[in-house]
């Protein structure tokens, strides 16, 4: 049996992924440089600004996700293309009518992740959709790595490419940066709106989940969503997998400054992790399918908390003298094999949880629980690791507080998983 999605579709989901990632690293790395060298604004300042920003893109997945369900996943990433560009106009028009404006720059960052939690949703339900066509209609047995897995991949690649564009152009100044930023997602909004046509009503199946345009006006469908006991406890587990792995841009950082790193070993972790994730996940993803998802959640989550557990419990000079920063690379590439196994499989359970409701709202809140979790756990993790070492706080609580919540996931996560049925569904 044939799957029923178009040929043309999967390949323009998945170049989306790379698109959106190229134009957004290729500005907002460079926000904190513009903060405090242009706005002069204190490091406190500057961490707050960026992670309210944070929290407007996860924090209303949620939101974008039901917005969604009601409107259609392709209307809905073409409006976020839109805010994303007026967003990043905004940061340029920021510094380019005469003095700096402040106001100006911080209403860009939030427009720049309201634009994201508008469109990310909208993606997933889209490739969802295609995944759940593509089970149905692969044999029985074959066993193949997620699209998710995929969309990781061309993700880390946008990823990569983003920052270089964006250092190519910073000699121009900021508002240049900003200003292709904003041009480049209204390209991508205009293909989009070329290439991801209102299916005909055969071009899928007739079972319109598989439709990459979901029902549209489904009121109620958040409402339905909160309702789901077992999904929200899914969502409330795996909250601990954004929390770890958002400890590369905190408690990693801070832990290479404490033992006298170079500055310089930050960028040799995040070009490890792209090299792991871009040789890797498919790799990682042929294994999960082959395991299974619920022995693929149990792995990937005790990979993450062994990771923090090498920073926990083995001192620097357990590798040698010289060899300090090999600790932070095993935490490092701990930390990111579980992530790369448990991220691509909760997504592509989301679909399975919901059934034949609609899936953004599914997709929002497991989204905005990382988020929820990463605005709380990294002001306990960040004063953890202030105090840590003094007073009654041993040097290896911080650590401890993150292996906590992924050995809990390890152990439940998994076992919801066999036990709500969905493992049985799109098998």
């Amino acid at each position: 049996m044939k799957s029923s999605t178009p040929r043309f579709e999967v390949p323009v989901l998945l170049g989306t992924q790379t698109l959106f990632n190229i134009g957004f690293y290729a500005v907002v790395p460079f926000l904190a440089v513009v903060l405090a060298n242009d706005f002069l604004l204190a490091g406190t300042a500057v961490g707050l600004i960026l992670g309210v920003r944070t929290f407007a893109q996860q924090g209303l997945f949620l939101a974008g996700g039901s917005l969604a369900d009601r409107f259609g996943a392709r209307r809905m990433i073409l409006i976020g293309c839109a805010v994303r560009a007026a967003g990043f106009s905004t940061l340029a028009a920021s510094l380019s009518l005469g003095d700096p404006q402040l106001w100006l720059f911080i209403l860009g960052t939030l427009l720049t992740g309201f634009g994201g939690a508008l469109f990310s949703p909208g993606l997933s339900i889209l490739v969802g959709a295609a995944q759940t066509a593509r089970d149905r209609g692969q044999a029985t047995g074959a066993k193949r790595a997620s699209l998710f897995a995929w969309l990781s991949i061309t993700g880390e690649i946008g990823a990569v490419t983003g920052p270089l564009v964006g250092a190519a152009l910073w000699g121009w100044g900021f508002a240049t940066v900003a200003g292709f930023g904003a041009l480049f997602f209204i390209a991508i909004g205009l293909f989009l709106a070329a290439a991801l046509r209102r299916p005909a009503p055969d071009s899928y199946s007739r079972d319109r989940s598989e439709s990459p345009e979901q029902p549209k006006h489904q009121p109620g469908s958040l409402r339905r969503c909160l309702a789901d006991r077992k999904f929200v406890a899914f969502c409330a587990l795996h909250a601990s997998d954004l929390l770890a792995y958002n400890q590369l841009y905190l408690a990693i950082p801070l832990e290479l400054q404490r033992t006298g790193m170079p500055t310089q070993w930050l960028g040799l972790v995040f070009a490890w992790i792209s090299v792991l994730t871009l040789g890797l996940q498919l790799p990682v993803a042929w294994i999960a399918a082959r395991i299974g998802a619920a022995a693929t959640l149990r792995c990937g989550y005790f990979s993450s908390a062994l990771g923090f557990g090498v920073l926990a419990f083995l001192p620097a000079s357990a590798f040698g003298e010289q060899t300090g920063p090999i600790r932070i690379l095993c935490a490092v590439t701990l930390l990111a094999l579980g992530h790369m196994s448990v991220h691509p499989t909760a997504l592509s359970l989301v679909p399975k949880f919901a059934g034949h409701r609609a899936t953004g709202s599914y997709f929002g809140l497991l989204a905005s629980c990382g988020g929820l979790a990463v605005l709380v756990g990294n002001m306990l993790v960040g004063w953890l690791l202030a105090q840590a070492g003094q007073d009654l706080i041993p040097g290896f609580l911080p650590w401890l507080f993150l292996m906590l919540p992924l050995g809990l996931a390890a152990w439940l996560a998994a076992l919801l998983v066999r036990r709500s049925g969905v493992l049985a569904q799109g098998a």
